[in-house]
């Protein structure tokens, strides 16, 4: 197969489809190129095992070590079992490589329509957070989301995609851009880019009938931070896959008489106050699903009592030192570091729980949502998020400078404006 394109997009989850619907909108050829497919129907566990990246047991990915590793390979990509965070993050540090990105925050912040979390989509059990973190002196708030509160029937089964259609995804940039005259190329793996005298002409993989190849002016890779760098090794760009972080976070459940948060969205507070010096976020949350808790937390975790499960998650902005392999292989472990932001995070997260009358408490293996960092700015991608091959752009979150330690989709998609901008015009 052979094709050609103007502007080539690898990838369609929060960067791609934003670039593509930035382009599109301008006029220009847009092909998208996506190796999973659009899924007709998500929001249970069930539909989950068809697009969360696992082992051929239906087991999450781990890195080398056994961290988890949540990915999904899918048209929208994760966006599509986030939890709607919309948070900024590291606009500072991208304003440090001359990337201004305020207007793109406020564009997008209003295209997506955040807004606070309202207290009443909360559960008992979170009410109750909200209370006593206050009176322990903590700052918990309702967590900013991308999400349609009217619609939302407070299932808190976000993480699986959402019944409702109630939270904004990628689809959403997705579905515009293709109104606009962008192509989508579904079920194809790009495995590395073709380059002439030192400038991109295209890329090569394989699609749903063997060995594809489709020329292009300019190609833009976001296929996700184990993806990218895979591409980018193949092609001989140097570092690569390197310094790989995953937000390392670890969820802590408590047994509560008379509470649960099996009724409320995902995340629906937030406490950001030890981020900057502790590199730590806590927001309520627990996995309803037995089996995912028994994949996460074992026996112990099996056995919670889901009417009486209250839990907390403990995010933090990890030690950038993992890695992608050219054979896809990830070597992520916990670090030291990592070690006692986790156990800081678990002690704040057990004094509120333990304030809402929660005992019984049992903490999940460490495990990583927010895969970035393996073709940082600055190291593999310049000002511009190119290449040392001309006209190869990285826009996902393999670019992010450092581990965010919060919700990076928002910060993505507002990169991904900036960049369409810059190539439109």
């Amino acid at each position: 197969m052979k094709k050609h394109a103007e502007y080539l997009v690898v990838g369609s989850g929060a960067g791609g489809a934003t670039l593509a619907r930035e382009l599109s909108r301008e006029g220009k050829e847009v092909l998208i190129v996506e190796a999973g497919k659009y899924e007709g129907h998500v929001g249970t566990f069930r539909d989950s095992l068809r697009y969360f990246d696992t082992t051929g047991y239906m087991t999450p990915r781990t890195s080398r070590e056994g961290v988890i590793l949540w990915r999904t390979i899918m048209a929208g990509g994760s966006t599509v079992v986030s939890c709607a965070n919309g948070t900024r993050c590291l606009q500072e540090e991208f304003k440090d490589f001359g990337i201004e990105l305020e207007d793109e925050f406020r564009e997008a912040e209003r295209e997506m329509k955040i807004a606070p979390t309202p207290k009443s989509l909360l559960s008992d059990a979170s009410l109750r957070m909200l209370d006593v973190s206050a009176q322990l002196g903590y700052k918990m708030e309702p967590m900013p989301k991308f999400l349609d509160f009217a619609k939302c029937i407070q299932c808190a089964q976000c993480t699986f995609g959402c019944l409702q259609s109630a939270k904004w995804t990628a689809l959403d940039y997705l579905n515009d851009a293709v109104s606009h005259g962008a192509e989508v190329l579904y079920g194809t793996e790009v495995k590395e880019v073709i380059a002439e005298n030192g400038k991109v002409s295209g890329v090569r993989g394989r699609g749903k009938n063997g060995y594809v190849e489709i020329g292009a002016d300019s190609v833009i890779l976001a296929a996700g931070a184990l993806a990218t760098p895979l591409i980018l090794q193949n092609s001989e760009v140097e570092n690569a896959g390197g310094n790989l972080f995953i937000d390392i976070f670890v969820n802590v459940y408590g047994k509560a008489e008379g509470l649960h948060q099996t009724r409320e969205p995902a995340m629906a507070l937030v406490d950001h106050e030890f981020h900057d010096e502790r590199s730590f976020i806590l927001s309520p949350y627990i996995n309803t699903n037995r089996t995912v808790r028994f994949m996460e937390a074992g026996r112990k975790g099996f056995m919670m009592p889901t009417g009486k499960l209250v839990g907390m998650m403990v995010k933090t902005a990890d030690d950038s030192s993992g890695r992608v392999y050219p054979n896809g292989d990830v070597s992520k472990g916990v670090t030291s570091n990592d070690r006692k932001r986790i156990e800081d995070g678990v002690t704040v997260a057990k004094e509120i729980l333990n304030g809402i009358g929660a005992q019984s408490f049992v903490v999940s293996k460490p495990q990583g949502a927010h895969v970035g960092g393996t073709a940082g700015i600055g190291r593999v991608v310049d000002e511009n998020l190119e290449t040392k091959i001309r006209n190869l752009y990285v826009c996902d979150a393999s670019v992010l400078p450092k581990a965010p330690g919060m919700p990076p989709i928002l910060t993505i998609v507002a990169l991904a404006k900036w960049l369409g901008k810059a190539l439109a015009h």
